[in-house]
C-alpha cells in the first residue's frame, strides 16, 4: 500500500477538523502521528533512550513505562516495534503471530483481544499515533470511518 504525502496531508487536515468540531476536550496542537511499518520498527526497545512503541488494532501505544516487560531482552520484547494484534489475541509470542491480521481468530480470541486492548493498553499506556492500516483505505484514501481512540489521558507526541 502506498500513500502519497498529499493523501496523508488531506487526511490529517480532515482529522484536525474532526477533532476541533466533534470532541469535547481541547484539541491537540500537534498532529496525530501516522506510522509506517518501517517507522514503527525503530521503536522496538533495543535503542537506549528511545521510546518503546507497540501497536494493537492499528493504535500505537507508548509502552516505555513498562520497560521491564517490553524493553531489550524483556519477556514481551517480541511484541514491540510492530502491530502485534494477532499475538495479543492469541496470547502468543510466536513470530508468525506478530501481525495485525485477525483472520481466522476464534470468538474467544477476539473477545480476549478487546478485553486486553480496552482494559490494559488503553487504560495504561498513552496513544502516540496510528498505523496507516488503521486510518487509510487500501487505495491510500482517508478512511472516513476513522475515529480517534477515546482515552482519558490521550497524549499526542510530535516527533517530527
Amino acid at each position: 500500500m502506498r500513500c502519497t504525502m498529499a493523501t496523508v496531508g488531506v487526511f490529517l487536515l480532515l482529522l484536525d477538523v474532526y477533532l476541533a468540531n466533534k470532541l469535547k476536550y481541547k484539541k491537540a496542537t500537534t498532529p496525530v502521528r501516522l506510522f509506517t511499518e518501517e517507522e514503527l520498527r525503530r521503536y522496538d526497545g533495543n535503542r537506549e533512550g528511545d521510546p518503546i512503541y507497540m501497536a494493537i488494532k492499528g493504535v500505537v501505544f507508548d509502552v516505555s513505562s513498562g520497560k521491564e516487560f517490553y524493553g531489550k531482552d524483556a519477556p514481551y520484547n517480541a511484541l514491540v516495534g510492530k502491530d502485534s494484534t494477532r499475538a495479543v489475541a492469541k496470547m502468543s509470542l510466536q513470530a508468525e503471530d506478530m501481525t495485525s491480521d485477525i483472520s481466522g481468530l476464534t470468538a474467544e480470541q477476539l473477545q480476549s483481544l478487546e478485553s486486553v486492548f480496552e482494559g490494559t493498553y488503553k487504560a495504561k499506556y498513552p496513544i502516540v499515533g496510528y498505523t496507516a492500516a488503521r486510518i487509510l483505505n487500501q487505495d491510500g484514501s482517508p478512511n472516513e470511518d476513522f475515529k480517534p481512540e477515546d482515552q482519558s489521558h490521550f497524549n499526542i507526541k510530535d516527533e517530527f
